[in-house]
């Protein structure tokens, strides 16, 4: 499979491209910086300095692609849009020439906290008492990404990961569809990329925000 990474060259970006090259597959990463942050020397690696708000960068990024990893990020400050207008060009770019399959993160924060049984209004984990205010503005930077993903044609799936830690794989992790994960409030870079490959080969979570913990 050939796969398109974008955010390729951040700290979970990197160990995307570790997994997807050690799972067989070809990696195009895309960056406006990949050139001085990743090896040119890696069989099976193209390097693609492109753009994410430019139109055009991804129309050619995505040519001859079987599937979309988004690690985009941004900062927390709530004065970055790069997740959700990245995420916005995206699935524009895509529901124009495919692929179909994209695989994004996000954050725990826009995880159904509960559900009204009634009327099946949903309460978000940004939306809990307690919850630190001065994560809510990347929390809705996170919740309007998923929300592009949501209302497109695409085959998504979205990891909601607790604090990333630049780590690698351990296998051990929970996962659950649209709630937090059991486990620790924690998850290892490494794990989420192997829990990326592993959703691109069996599709279990289509169409789900994904919880993901370390157990």
């Amino acid at each position: 499979m050939k796969i398109l990474i974008f955010g390729a060259s951040g700290m979970t970006g990197k160990h995307l491209i570790d997994a997807a090259l050690a799972h067989g597959h070809e990696v195009r990463a895309f960056g406006r910086n990949v050139f001085e942050q990743l090896s040119t020397e890696r069989s099976h690696l193209e390097l693609f300095k492109g753009y994410l708000f430019t139109d055009s960068d991804i129309k050619k990024a995505l040519k001859g692609v079987d599937a979309v990893l988004s690690a985009i990020g941004g900062t927390t400050d709530g004065g970055n849009r790069t997740r959700s207008l990245g995420m916005k060009k995206i699935v524009a770019g895509m529901e124009k020439r495919g692929p179909k399959r994209i695989i994004g993160i996000g954050g725990k924060s826009i995880l159904n906290a509960e559900v009204d049984e009634e009327d099946g209004s949903v309460t978000y984990v940004y939306q809990t008492p307690g919850f630190p205010k001065k994560y809510k503005a990347v929390a809705l930077e996170h919740l309007k990404a998923f929300q592009h993903l949501e209302s497109s044609s695409l085959d998504w799936t979205f990891v909601c990961p607790p604090l990333i830690l630049d780590e690698k794989a351990t296998g051990k992790y929970n996962t659950n569809c649209n709630f937090p994960a059991e486990g620790r409030d924690e998850i290892n870079a490494g794990d989420i990329a192997e829990f990326m490959m592993d959703e691109l080969k069996k599709d279990d979570f289509l169409k789900c925000r994904v919880g993901i913990a370390a157990i």
